[in-house]
């Protein structure tokens, strides 16, 4: 069992902020792989599934970016997981938009959701890294990442997502190389 988070905000109001891809990807992967319906637990929003053979937990944290660590780190206390069953799905200013990108452990890029669950649970946890590209200079940052995606960005979105959502066996298998490639070879077409 694993357990994927995405990270981001509560409420409708966040929805489509730059800073709440990585509840989308959760959204596209239970959609894609016809997960549960959502409940609530963890001080989240949880749905389970399968993705091939693994069953996954897939978890959005409702406690707001700077305490999703609590939420996380509640979901594997029940669940007797350890840090290497999580992967986090989050967005990267410094990635270009939508290039996606995984690892194991790393720091934390100023990202308040990540500096939470390294505090609950340390560095060494999976991450996929979805680029929303830096504005430019440090004063337009904080706008730009609570900002809404563009529409012209709309379809790039779509297709990113689904891209990650297509190819997520290889990542439930821990096969990250391939996962980042056939992700980076689907968006290439």
């Amino acid at each position: 069992m694993q357990i994927w988070a995405g990270l981001g905000n509560p409420g409708e109001k966040y929805r489509m902020h730059r800073h709440n891809v990585g509840f989308m990807v959760v959204d596209t992967i239970a959609e894609m792989y016809g997960f549960s319906p959502p409940k609530k637990q963890f001080r989240g929003e949880v749905r389970e599934g399968r993705i091939g053979p693994h069953k996954i937990i897939l978890l959005k944290p409702a406690t707001y970016m700077n305490e999703s660590g609590a939420s996380v780190r509640a979901a594997l206390d029940f669940y007797k997981l350890g840090v290497a069953d999580l992967t986090v799905f989050h967005d990267e200013l410094d990635l270009a938009p939508m290039k996606v990108k995984a690892r194991e452990g790393g720091g934390l890029a100023g990202h308040n959701g990540l500096r939470s669950i390294n505090a609950h649970l340390g560095p060494d946890f999976t991450r996929v890294r979805i680029g929303i590209g830096h504005p430019g200079s440090k004063d337009r940052v904080t706008g730009h990442v609570l900002g809404n995606y563009a529409k012209a960005e709309m379809d790039d979105l779509v297709h990113m997502l689904g891209a990650i959502a297509a190819e997520a066996e290889w990542l439930a298998e821990g096969a990250l190389p391939r996962f980042m490639s056939d992700i980076a070879l689907r968006q290439a077409s």
